[in-house]
Order: C-alpha cells, then structure tokens, then sequence
C-alpha cells in the first residue's frame, strides 16, 4: 500500500493562506492509497503498560482482544457492540473507545478500531471523512456589532445547509477539478454508485462546499483571550453517503457468500488482496479527500461572508482541518495495520485537533500526546447522550431557548434534537481524557448555523 509521495498543494489566487495545505492537516490519501502514518513503537516488554498513568477505566474481556475504555459513561448498547467488535479474527492488539462513547450502527462512536489485511465499511460509517476546520481570526470580541443576526444570515445566505446545494452558477468547480478523474474511475467500476443519487455528475459538484444536516454545523467562537475563532463541522455530503451504503451492501454480501458468521451483519468486513477491498480503498480515500476539500470550501465561503459583515481583518496561521470519521493505514505496536476512527481523531504527540461540545457548550482547541493504549486517538466531541427522537420527546422548545442563551441561532423545533441536553457533558469527556490530550484553547460559541 505505499502510495507516491505527495506534493505540496498550491493555493489558489486569493485563497486565505490560513487555511492552506501547508499550515493545515493535509488531504489523507492520493489517488487510490490511503496515507500511511507511523506512529507508536512496541514497548520493550510485550504487554507491559507504557504510560504510568493511564486514565483507562474500564476493560472489556472475554472477545479474541480486550476492549479498553477511556470513560465509566458506557450505555449498554454501545458495552455490546464494542464486544461484538472484539470478537472478530481481524481485529489487532485492542479496541480503544474514547470518552465520548456512545451506540452507533454496527461499529460504536467513539471507537478507534485497529484491523489486520481487512477494513469494516459500515465502522468507517457512510459519512466518510466528516470532521472539523478551524480558523483564529485577528479580530475580537469588542469588534463584533451587538447583534450577530446579520452575520448568522451572511452565512446561511454564503454555504447551503440542510438539503440545498449551490447552483450551477455558483458551483466550487475549481475545487472538484482534482477530483473529477477519480471519481469517474470509481464509478465506471461501479455504476450502481451513480444511480443512488439523483443527477449524480452534477450533484456531487453543487454540494461541494455545502454544510448537510443533523450535527453539522458552522460557528464563530471566541477563546479565552477573546480572539474570534470560525469553526465548522461536515463531510463528504451526499456522494459519500452513496459509497459508504454501497460497499456496506457489498461487505455483507461477501460475509454471506463465505458463510462468516458475524455478531453484527454491520461488522462484515472486506479482504486485503481482494477486488472489492482494493475499489473500497479508492473509494474511501477519494471520499475522505472530498470531506477534506469540502471544508475548505466552505471556510473560504464564510471568511468571504464576515469580511462583508466584520471589520476587516486577517486569518492567522492557527487552522486545523482534521476527520473524525475515517480509515488510513498507520504502524502500532511494530505492525502496519489499518486504524478505522468511528468518531475520534488522530492525536499524536504534537498534532493539534477540535474537540467541539453542544451547540451551547464550550468547544476545544488540543494538541495531542501520543498516547499508544488509544492508538493515538482521542474523543471527537461530546457524544450523544440520547437519540434524536428521545430529544424531541423529552425536551421543548423553551429548553432550547434555555440552553443556547446567548447564542445567536436557530431555536426552532426544527433542530430540537440538537439540544446541549441530549449530549453528554464536555467536561467530563474532556477530564477522561488529559492523559490523550492537552487543551490549547477554549472556546465558546456566540454564532451557531445549523442545517
């Protein structure tokens, strides 16, 4: 799996040279390699715990691994699928799951899931590559005008969200130009790709450099210096949506034709060496890479919006662009292994990346330790605490109100189910965690758009 080495991207005329390739995470794969990424050395002693304090509070025993859990907050639902996970044949060392932990379909969120010579689809999820950028502005709380209803609307007006995409006029062509090549090849492989998104050619293209739905978000934050801060949250959109079910469907069917008997048909996984493995990987990586480039469209898209809105100002070098929901080839323990992270980020000695709470709770900037016992990993947000329909059943619309107190945002019903409430709290996630991660920055939102 040793791909060509990368070059250096070249920023566009009048692109913000903050969030460049060469300041931000760079783009994880090219062309049908996923990125390598050597990590942890095996310990002197085989099993020998390397960090003396450990903030592992609970194991899980009985499957082929252990499952070590970073949190005493494990509903049992999600107990369960981390033991289904560590019971099959392909799974190395150990699952590690973050603090943020809590039930998704198949593989947990909040997991970090180490596999030898095969890869789960359904644990790297259908939206492939969601993550987060980041940005510090040179402005500061003082300079915003007391209302932020005109800047929430700058937005909403600048990046589609929900379900709208941009026009044909206002298509991120540029943007789609590297990627339009590898995703023909993907497709010509596997047609059925295409038919399960309406006007696929163009569709992929309009919603380049547009927000979705349910959890994703853009915000304007201000630190503990009360510097302003954009932060967004999105994915691949509804390409890798398309991808993600379509070799989901494939993994099981495979599973089925060699009689594999699984505890979760979501756990089907497919085979290094084999065809369908060898298109996933083009897949997945071209995925994650639009993830990746659809950020930072939008970031350009919103710094354009606040510079018509704001004082003038500059982005500085502090930007970060990072998945959370994502698979690369890495070397732990002395083996190379593909480490698929359902909700948690990369956190390596030095490397810096978001953490962000509810929409009414504070969010973080951290730069991570290197810590081997979660793969170099750490939580991705707050996790849900309930699901969206508990939410809407438990909470109302005064809650809403209520929780996002000066908060410039939607409080409608409409985003009920994003409540503060229905999320676990922050800081404790963030207190389970000071053994995986140092906290940089702290920042609370004072805009928040939602799909």
């Amino acid at each position: 799996m040793d791909g060509p080495k990368r070059s250096k991207r070249v920023p566009r005329e009048g692109e913000p040279r903050a969030i460049t390739a060469e300041i931000c995470n760079s783009s994880i794969s090219q062309d049908n390699y996923l990125q390598q990424d050597v990590t942890v050395a095996w310990p002197a002693a085989p099993g020998k715990i390397t960090f003396s304090t450990m903030p592992i509070k609970q194991i899980i025993e009985g499957g082929r691994v252990p499952v070590k859990i970073f949190t005493d907050d494990v509903e049992a639902h999600a107990r369960q699928q981390l033991a289904n996970v560590a019971q099959l044949p392909i799974v190395f060392g150990h699952v590690a799951a973050m603090p943020d932990v809590h039930a998704g379909i198949g593989a947990t969120v909040g997991s970090v899931i180490p596999t030898r010579g095969a890869i789960i689809p359904a644990a790297v999820g259908v939206d492939i590559g969601c993550g987060m950028n980041a940005v510090r502005l040179s402005l500061k709380a003082e300079q915003l005008p007391d209302s932020l209803a005109r800047v929430r609307t700058a937005i909403e007006r600048a990046v589609p969200v929900g379900f709208d995409e941009h026009r044909e006029a206002g298509a991120r062509r540029d943007a789609c130009g590297p990627l339009a090549r590898r995703v023909a090849e993907i497709v010509r492989k596997h047609p059925k790709i295409a038919t399960m998104q309406r006007d696929h050619e163009k569709k992929w293209v309009r919603q380049m450099g547009s927000l979705g739905g349910g959890n994703h978000f853009i915000e304007l934050c201000l630190d503990e210096r009360e510097h302003l801060w954009v932060m967004l949250h999105s994915g691949s959109r509804g390409i890798g949506n398309c991808i993600g079910r379509y070799f989901i469907a494939a993994a099981r069917e495979e599973a089925q034709k060699r009689d594999v008997h699984l505890p979760d048909r979501d756990l089907a996984w497919l085979s290094e060496g084999s065809k369908l493995f060898e298109d996933y990987v083009e897949a997945v990586g071209w995925a994650q890479d639009y993830a990746f480039a659809n950020r930072r469209e939008m970031m350009n898209l919103v710094l354009g919006a606040l510079r018509r809105e704001l004082p003038e100002f500059e982005a500085t070098n502090e930007a970060i662009n990072c998945h959370h929901n994502y698979v690369q080839q890495e070397k732990h323990f002395g083996e190379r292994v593909y480490v698929t992270r359902k909700g948690a980020i990369s956190a390596r000695e030095g490397e810096l990346g978001i953490i962000p709470g509810s929409m009414g709770a504070r969010s973080y900037i951290v730069r991570g330790k290197g810590n081997p016992e979660s793969f170099c990993s750490c939580a991705h947000g707050a996790g849900r605490r309930m699901s969206r329909s508990e939410a809407k059943r438990r909470f109302s619309r005064a809650d809403l109100v209520s929780q996002t107190q000066g908060v410039e945002c939607r409080k409608d019903k409409g985003v009920l189910d994003e409540i503060p409430g229905a999320y676990k709290d922050i800081e404790q996630v963030m207190a389970d965690q000071t053994d995986l991660v140092d906290i940089v920055h702290t920042l609370k939102q004072v805009v928040c758009v939602k799909g």
